[in-house]
């Protein structure tokens, strides 16, 4: 199998499950899951294909990204009793799910477009959007509005798989190292709480102050 192509289906399948679970945080039913797991599956995807004027958009021209995704829900339906965590379960899924499909956006922005630039930026709201989608859906709190590290780390999974590329790296190779980094840094702000400096406000100034 072509490993983008790998990339493309596991990313799928991993975001979905992520969908799925936060599901079953709010105790929804097999309609609920389905949903879920479909909009954080292909909401990613979706808006990539969009944005790069891919239409029909991907699971409108290969249903069987829809079915993975079914599919993906009813097991976790049927599983997520089973897991003591699934918060932190959902977490971790999410962070290969984001390599996987970071790496796959780079990719597909690249080849459309010939650009890096916009090879990076399709590979970031590749990884991110499904999941910004699934916690505004399912009133969890947002990875994107989380302490520790995450856009970053599909800012550095899709810049190097990018960079590897155009360096003449074999795309497997490159697809790989690309997403072994983004996973090491998301995993490590997991594990550690990494975070970058946050913005400290300064007391405003008084009206009769200002010149």
């Amino acid at each position: 199998m072509n490993p983008i192509l790998a990339f493309d289906y596991a990313g799928i399948a991993v975001f979905a499950a992520t969908g799925a679970l936060a599901a079953s945080r709010k105790q929804l039913d097999i309609i609920g899951f389905l949903f879920l797991a479909g909009v954080t599956g292909v909401g990613g995807g979706t808006f990539r294909d969009l944005i790069l004027g891919l239409t029909p958009v991907f699971w409108v021209r290969e249903p069987g990204y829809i079915l993975v995704c079914a599919g993906v829900a009813v097991l976790v339906f049927f599983t997520a009793h089973l897991f003591e965590s699934r918060w932190k379960l959902l977490l971790w899924l999410d962070a290969v799910g984001l390599a996987a499909y970071c790496v796959l956006g780079a990719q597909i922005g690249l080849v459309t477009t010939g650009s890096p630039a916009v090879a990076i930026v399709t590979g970031v709201l590749t990884a991110t959007f499904g999941g910004i989608l699934r916690d505004l859906l399912a009133n969890e709190p947002s990875v994107l509005l989380r302490p520790e590290i995450y856009v970053t780390a599909a800012l550095v999974g899709a810049a190097a798989h990018t960079g590897l590329v155009l360096a003449g790296f074999p795309l497997l190779a490159s697809a790989l190292i690309a997403a072994a980094a983004a996973f090491v840094v998301r995993g490590g702000a997991l594990k550690f709480g990494w975070t970058f400096p946050r913005y400290r406000t300064r007391p405003g100034r008084r009206p009769e102050d200002i010149p």
